[in-house]
């Protein structure tokens, strides 16, 4: 069998697959000679083989952890479980990908009955003896035998109650004495069994339940979240303890090389005096900002700033350090990349190509493109009138405003019914993780910029305020006070995460700006992309929203969401219940101007690029009044006013409406069926898309419409329709004298269309790909049924890997797409060929229609610097490889 331990010494930073990111960082750190506690690391594939061993140890990688435990206690010179030398030793998960806070931990192992007095003896400080041992009893009794911390936490805060403390450093070794034997008396109790005594017990089961913790819900959350692979499972890393809560001259800290949220470049975190690693990241102390450390400890704090510098030109990247100091000597606990807001990712990666640490291409590549969403949500009106309640560390920038909640579940609850709120905390835990994403924004009472709060809701672009001390929380009350205020359950506040500001009420908000650096990246993305990038424009609105964020035309125009506005609909409805083509014709002149004026706003924005206009696609009764309800005026009428026009009225409406029903309307009279069996409605689309493009063509602009063809499934429809097109064009700009670069084309959404696309493409200047509905289609889903009943459900249970409606699947659909684009080209070697469906707009989608040849992809105007950074990417990562 393979090696399944390393010691630190034996690895380096290319190992990551097998020692998980932290072990392979530790063992890189140790090889270019930081002072890293000595250790091991327990492989990934160690962590398979338990699993697929019944979730326990095999006697072959035991014996392998006992053979490096020795070679630790040799380079140490002290050794586990002994009175006079004892060793104590670390035991963190780490897998391939960072998941902060997301598996478990425990410190101090080692400790017992006896090595603590050993510790006492060797330190001459029993009160950090006992401190240590107290909390080893309580992680370990948390982590590896599921007692619930509440237990301890609580019976802590009785005994600081009871002798007035506020403070844990207030605790004597006599209070902490107590509370050590109290807190084995509550394992007894809950275990029917006293807590473990034997060092390599411990450590075995503490190696287990390190194992067990990559199944916890908070991590398959965790991972599910951030599409990390479930294959990848944890490394455990088994570390020399280095202990910072020995006194003044010791302590603890996180720091990041530069600012996590604004990507400054200057050293950002936080430390605390006389405390271990888990106070700083748990919240439970408020820590000081590292500046400070530069004063409380001058010699600490300059070789802390070389590591740093050092660390992030080795990696070449932001790092986020955590470190110790024990009696004045500092220890490189773990370095890792730095979870970072978009806005930092953003400056970090543009200031570090231009200073030459990066390529422009590697640069590119270390920006996420969904992170961009972050620098487009609205902040705080300057000129808003604010009725400021408090303020905390700004620990993840951003606005918000939403209704007050106390617990996670709650989150959940109100988000599923659709209401915003924040989630109000003390601090929060990994288990917080749902109600977190559940929440608009989260406010802890306590904890720094690197707490669990800060890191997670950074990472999910989420506003967050941490260690506002003012902030008096009564959860079971579920309320909170600054002072004499009391904010209730429900009331609605507003946070400013940039400024840690809390505001009473709803605060107006505006539009973001954007930095000099994210215009710079995304230039870059665009010197590099193969790939174009448009936008789902329907109205003059989006389309200068898509051409400021740098949309090169409209790729989708869905002209049925032009009559959505209440005095529109009055038109549409007179047009469906017209009887006649006469009255129909007549209703539909109304319709003409309000069209064309829509279309010549669109067309003056995008001026020489190109609009891809679809014609007329909803079934028509969406515009009709409910069938039920009527069922109910027209009932009620009949019997309260028999004779009156109102009834004669709805009774015709009822009349149309089930006329028009149908048993599935998305497979029913919609796209070119209606062009069909109504020509005169195209007729009129076209007229207006024409009469636009001339008053724009008198005013020196010429545009270039591509008018398109939607659910064409058979070539005959198409033909029929295109023809219509023409004629209309021929009639509208031979009667102007003017002439119009058009275009005309499909969407290819049904099946069948993909598999005859050289029939097709005979009709077809171009091909956009609908893959909203083709997607429908081809599973045979309803999307609205999908996601509200089973999709979650498959997705939990991995019958589908992604939601098909966010990501473009590339084994079904995606092959009728590559399909429609070959045969289509085999026709016609120039046919231009796009996607518009939502698929446009996410990045793996974006990659499988660059690789698939397409000319371009549209999305919504918001996402189109997603897009245009995820098309930059994909070309990187396919140099070399991409054909059209």
């Amino acid at each position: 069998m393979q090696k399944r331990v390393y010691m630190f010494d034996e690895g380096h930073k290319g190992m990551r697959q097998r020692l998980g990111g932290k072990g392979a960082n530790l063992a890189e750190m140790t090889q270019i000679g930081l002072p890293v506690p000595y250790g091991f690391t327990v492989t990934t594939d160690a962590c398979h083989d338990y699993y697929e061993d019944g979730k326990q140890l095999s006697s072959t990688i035991k014996e392998e952890i006992i053979q490096s435990l020795r070679k630790l206690e040799e380079s140490t010179n002290k050794q586990l479980g002994d009175k006079e030398k004892p060793l104590f030793v670390s035991v963190r998960s780490g897998s391939v990908v960072s998941m902060p806070g997301m598996m478990d931990t425990v410190l101090n192992l080692g400790m017992n009955d006896e090595t603590v007095e050993a510790q006492k003896a060797l330190t001459g400080n029993g009160r950090f003896a006992y401190d240590s041992y107290r909390r080893f009893i309580q992680m370990f009794s948390n982590v590896v035998l599921g007692i619930d911390m509440y237990f301890f936490e609580s019976h802590l805060d009785e005994i600081k109650e009871e002798k007035g403390y506020v403070n844990d450093p207030e605790m004597t070794e006599a209070d902490w004495k107590e509370v050590v034997a109290s807190y084995q008396e509550i394992v007894e109790k809950h275990t029917r069994q006293p807590f473990p005594q034997d060092p390599i017990e411990q450590l075995m089961l503490a190696v287990n339940a390190v194992f067990d913790s990559w199944n916890n819900k908070r991590a398959i959350i965790y991972r599910n979240l951030n599409k990390i692979p479930d294959s990848y499972g944890t490394a455990v890393n088994i570390q020399s303890m280095v202990f910072g809560n020995t006194g003044d001259d010791s302590g603890t800290g996180v720091a990041f090389t530069r600012n996590p949220s604004t990507g400054e470049n200057l050293l950002y975190g936080e430390f605390l005096l006389n405390a271990q690693g888990e106070d700083v990241v748990a919240g439970i102390r408020t820590p000081q900002p590292i500046a400070q450390l530069e004063s409380a400890m001058p010699e600490v704090y300059k070789q802390f700033v070389d590591v740093s510098l050092l660390l992030e030109k080795h990696y070449r990247d932001m790092q986020d350090i955590e470190f110790t100091v024990e009696q004045g000597k500092l220890y490189i606990l773990q370095t890792r990349n730095g979870k970072r807001t978009a806005a930092s990712a953003v400056r970090v990666a543009v200031e570090m190509a231009q200073a030459g640490i990066l390529t422009k291409k590697e640069a590119l590549l270390r920006v996420e493109p969904e992170q961009l969403n972050q620098l487009l949500h609205r902040r705080i009106d300057d000129n808003a009138e604010l009725n400021q309640l408090t303020k905390g560390l700004p620990a993840s920038p951003g606005a918000a405003t939403g209704k007050v909640v106390f617990d996670s579940e709650e989150a959940q609850e109100f988000y599923a019914r659709g209401e915003k709120v924040i989630l109000i905390r003390p601090e929060t835990t990994p288990d917080d993780i749902q109600g977190i994403i559940a929440a608009e924004a989260v406010v802890t009472s306590r904890g720094g910029m690197t707490s669990h709060a800060a890191v997670v809701a950074r990472g999910m672009g989420k506003p967050c305020i941490c260690g506002v001390e003012s902030l008096k929380i009564d959860t079971p009350a579920k309320t909170f006070k600054v002072g004499d205020i009391e904010v209730r359950h429900l009331d609605t506040i507003t946070i400013d995460g940039g400024t840690g500001a809390i505001m009473l009420g709803e605060v107006p908000m505006i539009e973001p700006k954007i930095s000099e650096q994210f215009n710079q990246l995304l230039q870059w993305a665009d010197e590099e992309k193969a790939i174009e990038v448009r936008a789902n424009a329907d109205n003059p609105e989006d389309s200068s929203k898509a051409l400021e964020l740098g949309a090169k035309g409209v790729g989708l125009c869905r002209t049925e969401h032009m009559f959505m506005q209440p005095d529109r609909q009055k038109l549409v409805k007179e047009m469906i219940l017209s009887s006649t083509v006469e009255d129909r014709k007549e209703a539909l002149e109304k319709l003409l101007p309000i069209q064309q004026e829509d279309f010549e706003g669109i067309f003056g924005v995008m001026r020489e690029l190109p609009v891809t206009v679809r014609l007329l696609d909803p079934p028509l009764h969406e515009f009709l009044p409910d069938k039920e309800e009527l069922i109910v005026e027209v009932t009620t009428l009949r019997l309260t006013e028999p004779q009156s026009e109102e009834l004669k009225e709805k009774e015709f409406l009822l009349k149309k409406v089930n006329e028009l029903a149908e048993v599935n309307p998305m497979l029913g009279h919609r796209g070119c069926r209606l062009g069909l069996i109504h020509p005169e409605i195209y007729a009129m689309q076209a007229e207006a898309i024409f009469n636009a493009a001339i008053t724009l063509h008198k005013k020196g602009i010429q545009v270039k419409p591509e008018i398109m063809i939607p659910l064409v499934g058979h070539s005959n429809e198409l033909k029929i329709m295109r023809q219509l097109v023409i004629e209309t064009a021929e009639k509208v700009l031979g009667a102007a004298n003017v002439k119009v670069e058009y275009t005309i084309g499909t969407m290819i959404e049904v099946p069948r269309a993909a598999l005859t696309a050289d029939q097709i493409a005979y009709e077809a200047d171009f091909f956009s790909f609908g893959t909203n509905d083709l997607t429908q289609t081809t599973f045979g889903y309803s999307r609205d049924d999908a996601e509200g009943k089973f999709l979650q459900s498959y997705l939990e249970d991995r019958i589908l890997p992604e939601n098909p409606f966010r990501v473009l699947d590339n084994e079904g659909v995606g092959q009728l797409v590559e399909m429609g684009v070959k045969k289509g080209r085999a026709v016609k070697p120039s046919l231009k060929t796009g996607i518009c469906g939502e698929h446009g707009g996410e990045e793996n989608s974006i990659e499988f229609c660059l690789k698939t040849g397409l000319d371009y992809v549209s999305c919504s105007p918001y996402r189109v610097p997603l897009a245009r950074l995820a098309a930059a990417q994909a070309t990187i990562r396919n140099e070399g490889i991409l054909t059209k």
